[in-house]
């Protein structure tokens, strides 16, 4: 069985992901009505892949293998745990410390962070050699990639399981060290924070920047454009800490600041570089 802590966007893709490969998966929510919400985000995500030709077999058979909970007791039946709560270094310390006291011995547990130190994470496990970075992207049932982040305590038979349960979930792993921002954030948020401040001195609009990057780099998704489906205060979180740890190369811009001060956060607020609504 799967245990998700956290049934957001991400956690559900995750579970999502999980669930139509074939796993039990168990989603613990901090409450009754988050636990409803992810529940009813689960199955729409699931009903939609139906919906687009994606998924193949039987639903109910499908939604049958999953189990929302608010009881952090019911990670003791897992042998994967995976944290999926927002960016966000205090929250995920407390967040792992619990389940990971939850977990039998055997199970391995992870966290989706896009950019914390998952050595810094691991003090708050119990066996810090069985933790390993598992950085899903959004959408996770779409996306192909998964990168595996190896902590200062990892062991490799962790790192052997994670590119197991990449391989079963139909994706690819890149394995990368403990560093800030790892590859993938690290890449992403530098060309989106540069296409801000292209913005902000008037160089182009956010349309036109973004297809310099679909049209002429092959891009799928251009960088404001994912910026909004990331949500700008994760933007801004992750940047404030690359910022911090390597330097003013990653300076959030003030429009990134304004737009997050304003509740302009991208898609999920209907307004972000982008109208959504």
């Amino acid at each position: 069985m799967v245990g998700v802590l956290g049934g957001g966007r991400m956690g559900a893709g995750i579970a999502h992901a999980f669930l139509v490969k074939g796993s039990r998966v168990v989603v613990v929510e901090r409450n009754g009505d988050a636990a409803r919400s992810a529940q009813e985000r689960i199955i729409a995500s699931v009903d939609s892949s139906f919906g687009r030709g994606l998924l193949e077999g039987d639903r109910e058979l499908i939604l049958a293998r999953l189990r929302v909970s608010i009881d952090y007791a019911d990670f003791a039946q897992c042998d994967l745990a995976i944290e999926a709560v927002p960016e966000d270094q205090a929250l995920k310390a407390t967040a792992l410390q619990a389940v990971a006291q939850a977990l039998p011995p055997h199970a391995y547990l992870a966290t989706n962070t896009s950019s914390l130190s998952v050595s810094g994470l691991a003090a708050s496990v119990i066996n810090p050699k069985r933790f390993v970075g598992l950085h899903f992207f959004n959408p996770v049932p779409a996306s192909t990639l998964i990168e595996v982040v190896v902590g200062e305590e990892t062991a490799e038979d962790a790192v052997d399981a994670a590119r197991a349960w990449v391989s079963g979930l139909g994706k690819t792993a890149i394995v990368v060290r403990d560093v800030p921002g790892f590859a993938s954030s690290r890449l992403g948020v530098a060309i989106a924070l540069e296409a801000m401040r292209m913005v902000e001195e008037g160089v182009a609009s956010p349309e036109d920047i973004d297809n310099a990057m679909v049209l002429g780099y092959k891009h799928p998704v251009g960088p404001l454009r994912t910026t909004d489906i990331v949500g700008l205060d994760v933007r801004l979180g992750i940047a404030e800490y690359l910022h911090s740890t390597l330097g003013s190369r990653f300076e959030p811009p003030q429009i990134l600041r304004d737009k997050v001060a304003a509740n302009h956060l991208g898609r999920k607020t209907g307004r972000g570089f982008y109208d959504w609504n």
